[in-house]
């Protein structure tokens, strides 16, 4: 495994070859299993990039070892870079690439003056959850059921695909803020403790729903999540299917109300408990004023 000092040895920069682009396909499929039908083909990521799209890689010499991969998109009439693919190999994910991968395509984003980046992430996973929410800045005003399909050839998505639309607002306070390390984890925390959770992780370890009413009565509301979905769908794939439909339920129903998506907060109870989101009724722009 690479140390924590050899992270210096790792160099990000821009795939400018068919060199760099060929070696795409190794590493995702080392990361997510994919087969040659849903790995990105050589000849389209060759055309993206022509195209001025953004791909960043991470070296470790000439070796491709995590990468960026973002194209030109339109959202709420305004051009936006949508972050399709960020993948880092395992043995390197103690390194923080995963942050300066992302650090590398708001810097060049904004160097082609668009102010607003959008991904996709599987909401149940909880340390993308903190990465995107706690890392990074993103908020989220969308939910996508089965965004994907069904399933696809990757092992990460047997549980079906459903996907939280984040949004992130690249020259905002709030992402400035974040990126200097400032996050909301102690607010959060207090106002977690004043919320009667929409889905709560009950003692057995299964979802529990509550009345949706009562809930979705108040300004903020929280759902919680399990601390690692995919050592649940290794154990017992029924379950796993639970706290999708679970969660699934609350997201749609919290949106549908007019609520978004704007923190979460690991371990809301002590060191292996769950995670929870935090929503509040309102629109992002109350949240963030640059959007």
């Amino acid at each position: 495994m690479t140390s924590r000092s050899g992270a210096q040895q790792i160099g990000i920069r821009d795939l400018k070859s068919i060199e760099d682009l060929s070696q795409l396909k190794a590493v995702e499929k080392e990361v997510w299993g994919m087969t040659d039908e849903d790995a990105l083909p050589l000849t389209l990521a060759i055309a993206c990039q022509a195209a001025g799209n953004i791909f960043v890689g991470a070296f470790d010499k000439d070796r491709l070892v995590g990468f960026a991969f973002g194209f030109l998109g339109r959202e709420h009439g305004q051009p936006m870079i949508h972050s399709h693919m960020l993948a880092v190999l395992d043995a390197y994910r103690h390194l923080d690439l995963g942050s300066r991968l992302k650090q590398a395509q708001r810097e060049r984003a904004m160097a082609m003056g668009v102010h607003e980046m959008t991904w996709t992430y599987d909401p149940l996973q909880s340390r993308n959850a903190h990465f995107n929410f706690s890392k990074l800045g993103v908020v989220s005003d969308t939910y996508k059921m089965d965004f994907y399909g069904p399933e696809t050839s990757s092992l990460l998505h047997r549980n079906g695909t459903d996907r939280l639309w984040v949004r992130w607002v690249l020259d905002s306070r709030r992402v400035r803020d974040r990126l200097a390390g400032k996050n909301a984890r102690v607010e959060t925390l207090d106002a977690m403790k004043l919320l009667a959770p929409l889905v709560r992780f009950d003692p057995s370890g299964k979802p529990a729903r509550a009345d949706v009413a009562e809930s979705l009565g108040r300004q903020r509301v929280s759902i919680e999540i399990p601390g690692d979905i995919l050592e649940i769908e290794r154990a017992d794939m029924g379950l796993a299917r639970e706290w999708r439909e679970a969660t699934r339920w609350a997201f749609c129903e919290a949106m549908k109300a007019g609520f978004f998506v704007a923190e979460f907060c690991r371990s809301v109870r002590g060191q292996q408990g769950p995670g929870a989101y935090l929503l509040q009724r309102g629109t992002v722009s109350e949240l963030i004023p640059e959007v």
